[in-house]
């Protein structure tokens, strides 16, 4: 892992993406890549991956690259759309992810996501549409908590 893998990790601590399992292994606002090793707590009645688990993995990505690129402006970025494909069922094993933008704009960004596992196959894509804000914005009646590192 690199020191910004290090400092999302310990910024995940106490949120869904620590309950979910998420594991950043390097980030950059050009890429990002995390695991997520899978629990019977992922698993839908039937005993496979409930596709909310691919949604939130491909969001959580998403997001960190878009925030790592707005951050050195002092914004941040909040999701605004997920569409997530379900492509192959899975039942355990580690699934890997990996994010790159598609566009990044002033006020919008795209990312694109997939997720493959142990095997090498595909198991979800998706795309996340994001909206980068201005670091004091204020969202659900709040202003937004700006994250920081020491790695940036």
């Amino acid at each position: 892992m690199n020191d910004i893998a290090d400092a999302i990790n310990d910024l995940h601590r106490g949120t869904f993406a620590e309950l979910l399992g998420l594991t950043v292994q390097s980030a950059s606002r050009d890429e990002v890549i995390a695991q997520v090793t899978v629990a019977p707590s992922h698993h839908q009645p039937h005993g496979i991956v409930h596709g909310g688990v691919y949604a939130s993995i491909i969001e959580s990505l998403a997001s960190i690259g878009a925030a790592l690129d707005a951050m050195p402006q002092g914004r941040t970025a909040v999701g605004l759309d997920n569409h997530t494909s379900f492509v192959r069922a899975t039942r355990e094993g580690v699934l890997t992810c990996r994010a790159v933008p598609v566009t990044r704009g002033r006020r919008s960004q795209l990312w694109d996501a997939t997720i493959h596992n142990q095997a090498g196959e595909l198991v979800a894509s998706g795309r996340v549409r994001l909206l980068v804000l201005e670091g004091d914005a204020t969202v659900a009646g709040s202003e937004l908590k700006t994250p920081t590192t020491s790695a940036q």
